[in-house]
């Protein structure tokens, strides 16, 4: 769609917007996030739909939601808690919209943006995410572990991450068609996003402090994120152990030949029994490691070929208005 039809589809209200939030645990914040959000749509003037995906939620989150009954409201309810990556998956397999967007339901992602968001997807851009510029209610290894995290990401991988970027962004529908012709089930989709290319901007916001609730995202969460970010993405560690190995060999062969030329001029020295045990366990280590590198690959291999779906759905309802195609109210 051009820039031109873009535009003309916007002031004829012709534009379809598919809003994917998914949750867990936040019965705290949810009433106060949808009569926001709401709001906000109505402002912006185009017809909409809500595609919460509940993930697991052990609290009361999914009754208020009921309890709203929202007209263009649909409530997917998984079956266990799969995680926000899969959440995201299944609410973009269910969007129908001309655009989507994704929003988290803690006001960290704020809902003011959104109409920027539109703007620039008018200007004929595919993706439009927004950038944290803020991050001081992080720990500070928290926040140098993520500035680690896309270092190595840029030096690991041929797929650009913009830093900082997370899933709060709006998608064309071509964006979401193409994601959703990614088949993995480790799924990291800041990297699918990039992945996927198209045309693209950021733009900065400052995510306030969550509104109630906790984070679900703990170290150990951010910590298996990252590395099936890293596995996903690139094969350099594969490869780069294929190189300590050639190191490894080239060295030893060097000290093997040292040692020959050695003897044969001075003779058998005292054996040292010290340096052998360090070599031993030097190459010892070196050997478990790279195993554990292919254990990493592997691991990933045996639950692709495994071919389960991607997640499951214990229940699903969907709210619709007397007239679909009429703004909500």
């Amino acid at each position: 769609m051009s820039k031109q039809s873009r535009t003309e589809s916007l002031e004829n209200h012709a534009v379809n917007v598919s809003c994917v939030i998914p949750m867990h645990n936040e019965q705290e914040t949810v009433t106060d996030f949808i009569a926001a959000l709401t709001e906000q749509m109505n402002q912006i003037g185009q017809p909409f739909e809500l595609i919460f995906v509940d993930d697991g939620s052990t609290d009361d989150s999914v009754a208020k939601l009921k309890a709203l009954a929202m007209p263009n409201c649909q409530i997917m309810q998984l079956s266990r808690n799969f995680g926000k990556e899969i959440a995201l998956t299944a609410g973009l397999d269910h969007a129908k919209g001309d655009i989507t967007i994704l929003i988290d339901c803690d006001f960290q992602h704020p809902v003011d943006l959104l109409p920027t968001f539109i703007d620039k997807w008018r200007e004929g851009y595919d993706m439009v995410y927004g950038v944290q510029t803020n991050r001081e209610h992080e720990g500070k290894l928290r926040r140098g572990m993520t500035r680690l995290f896309y270092r190595l990401m840029r030096m690991l991988t041929k797929v650009d991450i913009p830093a900082n970027a997370g899933d709060f962004r709006l998608l064309d529908r071509k964006v979401v068609d193409a994601i959703n012709h990614c088949e993995e089930r480790w799924r990291f989709m800041k990297g699918i996003y990039a992945w996927v290319g198209f045309k693209s901007i950021g733009v900065p916001f400052k995510a306030p402090k969550r509104s109630g609730g906790e984070s679900s995202w703990r170290f150990r969460n951010l910590t298996e994120l990252a590395l099936t970010g890293i596995f996903s993405f690139s094969d350099v560690p594969l490869r780069i152990w294929s190189l300590i190995g050639f190191f490894i060999c080239a060295v030893t062969f060097t000290y093997a030949t040292y040692i020959i030329i050695k003897t044969l001029i001075y003779g058998v020295d005292i054996p040292g029994y010290a340096s052998i045990l360090v070599a031993i366990i030097f190459f010892g280590g070196i050997q478990l490691l790279s195993i554990g590198i292919l254990g990493e690959y592997i691991a990933r291999i045996f639950n692709e070929v495994k071919q389960r779906p991607k997640y499951l759905i214990a229940d699903h309802d969907s709210f619709q208005a007397d007239d679909a195609g009429g703004k909500n109210a």
